[in-house]
């Protein structure tokens, strides 16, 4: 039988992921004034790095590619999209309706700056691939304290 070290960073990281999809599925629930009810609901990411690359991959089965968004600003990106209601059966013939509609946004701080300009997206079976580049570290610049 092999031992097995116990991480408990890997533990703590798990917490937090919990957490942030209780509070994104809480707050997408929440709708202010005028907005459509039934709207909002939260994608499924996995978030990953590389030596040199960031890479998310996003669960949007039945989203229609035209209607995902991803845009990267203040070190941050944000990922929005609309899977829309199909109105080919009338909503009084469903026996069970489980999927969610609507439009969404998941917001993730990114942990390295990434080049912009180099960010890629595929969108193949209903999974996003978004690659980021990430940046070379740059050195902490020394600042000269004079005197006065």
């Amino acid at each position: 039988m092999a031992l097995l070290k116990w991480d408990p960073f890997k533990d703590l990281i798990t917490i937090q992921e919990r957490m942030n999809r209780l509070f994104d599925e809480t707050i997408s629930k929440t709708h202010a004034p005028g907005e459509e009810i039934g709207g909002g609901w939260s994608p499924p990411v996995d978030i990953y790095e590389t030596e040199e690359h960031i890479i998310l991959k996003a669960e949007l089965p039945g989203v229609n590619k035209n209607d995902i968004e991803v845009e990267i600003k203040n070190n941050m990106l944000v990922l929005k999209g609309e899977r829309k209601f199909e109105k080919n059966v009338q909503e009084e013939n469903y026996h069970r309706m489980e999927r969610s509609y609507g439009s969404f946004q998941r917001v993730f701080t990114l942990p390295y700056i990434v080049r912009k300009d180099e960010a890629k997206a595929k969108y193949n079976n209903g999974v996003l691939e978004i690659t980021l580049q990430k940046t070379k570290e740059q050195k902490p610049q020394q600042i000269k304290v004079e005197a006065k």
